[in-house]
């Protein structure tokens, strides 16, 4: 478990709590960028990091959930276009186990592999439970685009998934 010793008094059960309620979910958004448990664990840990330093107050449970997603992805997308990710060779990786976390659920892993702006609409929907309007506000994107996103996404799936059976 990721320890943050910066929040004191009520503010630290506040973060806390935060912490206990979407540590999951954060560390699912950001497994499902980096595919490694090292990696995820420095998302997630900068994702509460930013929480602590957030000045504002969150409208409400959900705002609080959004703002979490919102900002893992975008922490994700940071890390994964930093030059040394571009520069770093396959081969010297090789020597790194692959984490059993996506073994566990064939569909997950499928899904997994689709690319950013599919992986994001499909995971939101399927596992975090949000509507297309939900995640439209999330990702800051037209309905419209995420409903045809989700479109897309689900016929990808479709063809893979028969293509593999």
């Amino acid at each position: 478990m990721i320890f943050f010793s910066l929040a004191r008094g009520e503010e630290r059960s506040t973060f806390e709590e935060i912490y206990d309620r979407h540590f999951i979910t954060v560390y699912r958004v950001c497994f499902s960028y980096t595919k490694n448990e090292a990696d995820t664990e420095d998302m997630v840990a900068s994702v509460f990091e930013k929480l602590l330093k957030n000045a504002s107050t969150f409208k409400n449970a959900e705002h609080e959930k959004a703002w979490l997603l919102r900002t893992a992805i975008n922490q994700c997308k940071d890390f994964l276009k930093h030059w040394w990710r571009k520069s770093a060779d396959i081969a010297d990786c090789e020597h790194i186990e692959s984490s059993n976390l996506t073994d566990e659920n064939e569909l997950l892993t499928t899904i997994l592999e689709l690319p950013p702006r599919y992986k994001d609409v499909i995971y939101l929907y399927y596992y975090e439970g949000y509507s297309s309007a939900d995640i439209a506000k999330i990702l800051k994107k037209p309905h419209s685009t995420i409903r045809n996103q989700m479109w897309e996404a689900r016929n990808l799936l479709k063809g893979v998934l028969e293509y593999e059976q």
